[in-house]
This record gives C-alpha cells, structure tokens and sequence, in this order.
C-alpha cells in the first residue's frame, strides 16, 4: 500500500498543463482574497478622516502601485477565464482538448491585458 501511494504522489507531481492550470487557479485566487483583504483596510481609513484617507490616497495612486494593479488584473483575468473553463469541464465541454483550451485562457488573458496595459501606458508614465 505505502508503494502504491508514493506512486501516486510522484504522478500528481508530474508537470502537466492541468497541473499548471489547477496550481495557477490556486496561486490568482490566493491573491485576489489577500488583494479584498488590503482593499478592506484602504477603504477602513476613510473612518480615520477624510485627510487619512487622502494620503492613502496619493500613495495607491503612484506609479508602482498602478503597475501592481496590472498584475492584479492578470490575475482576475486568468482566474475568471480559468475559472470559465473549468465550468465547462464540469459540465463534461473539452475534457479532451484541455492543453488547447488552457493555452487559449493563457492567450485571451495574455491579449486582454496586452490591450489594456497599451490604453494605460500614458497614465502609467504620468503623461
């Protein structure tokens, strides 16, 4: 029996497109909960004041933290699609395509971000 479960183990360690996308689904959904968690305590200071709340303000407004949100919305992007695709599985749609549909979640995410990193590449630079 310990043979048969380190087989196992060492078969769901192996790479594969579904171990990816189950361990990217994980990863983008542990951030957005820590993102809702941070976003809870930024609104929390507007009880401090609206001047609390306004330095906040200034600072979330930078450069650096616009450019985290970039990275916040490819990881609402992937997660939502992902989440899209495992629906349909669920539902029994393209099991047998799976590699496909992942790397098409990858590239509708990838072009979806791609366009809106180009619409706000001027307020990024600060033009």
């Amino acid at each position: 029996m310990l043979n048969n479960l380190k087989k196992e183990s060492i078969l769901a360690c192996q790479s594969g497109v579904g171990m990816w996308a189950f361990l990217l689904h994980r990863l983008t959904g542990l951030a957005l909960i820590f993102y809702l968690l941070m976003h809870i305590m930024v609104i929390s200071t507007s009880l401090r004041g609206p001047h609390a709340f306004n330095q906040l303000l200034a600072v979330l407004t930078s450069q650096p933290f616009i450019i985290a949100d970039l990275g916040l919305l490819a990881a609402v992007l992937f997660h939502g699609l992902n989440g899209i695709r495992i629906l349909f599985f669920d539902l029994g749609v393209g099991i047998r395509i799976q590699k496909i549909i992942f790397w098409a979640v990858i590239a509708a995410a990838a072009l979806i971000w791609g366009v809106t990193l180009y619409l706000t590449l001027p307020f990024i630079m600060g033009k």
